[in-house]
């Protein structure tokens, strides 16, 4: 499975960008088909508020994707301590070449799996995991990792796809973005997500639009 993401997303990184973050009409058209107009965009920045502008403690991104939707704000963390890490070498390279251009120096980026995160317990203020438990073939593990990491107290700012909210975008991933590895069963719905997350997090802020879900928790 692992290796099937791997090739999924070394043949998708650019197809990432423009379907989710461009302004060409055929973007509009996916977002508005499949995704009842959500648009990644919009949550990356609702989510994005949870990491407060003066933050400077100790940041980990998994997965980090491309950075298209992080990077700006990553540029304006100068003494923040970020590290981002993602199981594709191909979309972590994309990573790399936006950090440079912005010339951030204050971030680590790192080619690894979240189911065997390479850091001591207690380690991180802040998890930002963005797009990444509808891919996480071990779901529980990455929780786990997750949680291992993520120092008392610290946040976890999560997004990721939900089903049970809309047929339309159900069938899309059951029978498109699973078949390509973008997207790896089985998946939450809105109530296992309180259930499963708040066993073990303060969720202070929880947020359902169309089939994404994003919150902000606390570790208790």
């Amino acid at each position: 499975m692992g290796d099937k993401i791997k090739d999924s997303y070394r043949s998708s990184k650019n197809i990432y960008d423009n379907v989710l973050t461009r302004d060409k009409w055929w973007s509009k058209l996916y977002i508005s088909l499949f995704w009842g107009g959500v648009d990644d965009n919009q949550i990356a920045a609702e989510l994005l508020k949870y990491i407060p502008d003066d933050f400077s403690g100790k940041l980990l991104d998994v997965p980090v994707g491309t950075a298209v939707f992080t990077h700006n704000k990553y540029a304006a963390l100068k003494n923040a301590e970020i590290t981002c890490l993602d199981y594709s070498a191909d979309m972590l390279e994309q990573a790399k070449k936006r950090f440079e251009n912005d010339g951030i120096t204050n971030i680590s980026a790192i080619e690894g799996s979240v189911e065997a995160l390479p850091f001591e317990d207690n380690t991180f203020d802040i998890v930002l995991c963005m797009n990444g438990f509808h891919v996480f073939p071990n779901k529980n593990r990455a929780i786990l990792e997750t949680l291992r990491v993520l120092k008392k107290g610290g946040k976890l700012i999560s997004c990721f796809y939900i089903e049970g909210q809309s047929k339309k975008t159900d069938m899309l991933v059951k029978n498109c973005l699973v078949k390509k590895g973008w997207f790896t069963p089985p998946f939450y719905n809105r109530i296992s997500v309180q259930t499963t997350f708040g066993e073990i997090y303060e969720i202070k802020h929880f947020h359902v639009r169309g089939s994404m879900v994003y919150f902000c928790a606390i570790k208790k």
